[in-house]
């Protein structure tokens, strides 16, 4: 009996090793099947990481290129901005200059005014008497505004270039209005015309009488019945009631009083 069982034991010993060598080998290959699939995996998880990587650093580059370009137009931006404040300031420092010079100006403003007026006021009084009340009130009104404090500068120099406009105007204009004179003691509505600054004529009402206005004596003189067709017809082309023609007037150079 124990001769028989020892070659079954053997057997079955043969079939062990067998056995094991061939899960050994199994588990092997599976491990490094294993292996292969990782490295595979792994393969592609470096891939993913590579892709994703170079998708990142496109987009990054890109994003560089944009905010470069963004950059060069700021500076650009910039130094043209730099060039208009440096100009803003050198106007800035010209308006100083001037505001300096305004002040000066304003300074000297009023008694200018003051002197120009004092002249005005007198011219007036010397000259021909023709609407008196009329630039007298002008005269009075530019002097109230010179001691108004409400009043600017440039306002009243306006006001006092308007009036010496005004007395300017005078002097080339014709003109007829109707006026109460007084002739030796007398006071006489009468029609006056006024040639400009050249002279100064009266006319009555019923055009009998006809006279001048004397530059030396400061009084009004009867003139020859002459001229008394040549003052009407004056009067009519001031009033427009006649169209403009030649008139053959006496003219008398003479000083104010």
């Amino acid at each position: 009996m124990s001769k028989i069982k020892l070659p079954a034991l053997a057997v079955v010993l043969l079939f062990s090793i067998l056995t094991v060598g061939e899960e050994a080998v199994s588990s092997q290959i599976e491990a490094a099947l294993e292996v292969g699939r990782d490295n595979n995996n792994l393969s592609a998880d470096s891939q993913d990481r590579i892709d994703a990587t170079e998708s990142s650093t496109d987009k990054i580059v890109n994003e560089y290129k944009v905010v470069s370009k963004q950059v060069e137009g700021l500076k650009l931006y910039n130094a043209q901005k730099r060039i208009q404040i440096q100009a803003q300031l050198d106007l800035m420092d010209k308006y100083d200059e001037q505001l300096v010079q305004v002040v000066i100006m304003q300074r000297q403003i009023p008694p200018l005014a003051q002197r120009m007026l004092d002249g005005l006021e007198k011219y007036v009084n010397l000259d021909t008497p023709f609407h008196i009340k009329e630039r007298t009130d002008r005269l009075k009104l530019v002097r109230d505004s010179l001691s108004n404090p409400k009043v600017t500068a440039s306002e009243q120099v306006r006001q006092i270039l308007e009036a010496f406009n005004i007395e300017a105007e005078y002097g080339r204009k014709l003109d007829a209005y109707e006026e109460t004179i007084v002739i030796d003691g007398t006071e006489i509505v009468v029609n006056i015309l006024r040639v400009g600054r050249l002279g100064m004529f009266y006319q009555t009402k019923d055009g009998r009488d006809t006279g001048y206005w004397d530059p030396d004596t400061q009084t009004w003189e009867e003139i020859s019945g002459s001229y008394r067709t040549q003052i009407r017809d004056g009067i009519r082309m001031a009033k427009k009631e006649a169209p403009i023609d030649m008139l053959m007037l006496p003219v008398k150079i003479g000083g104010a009083r």
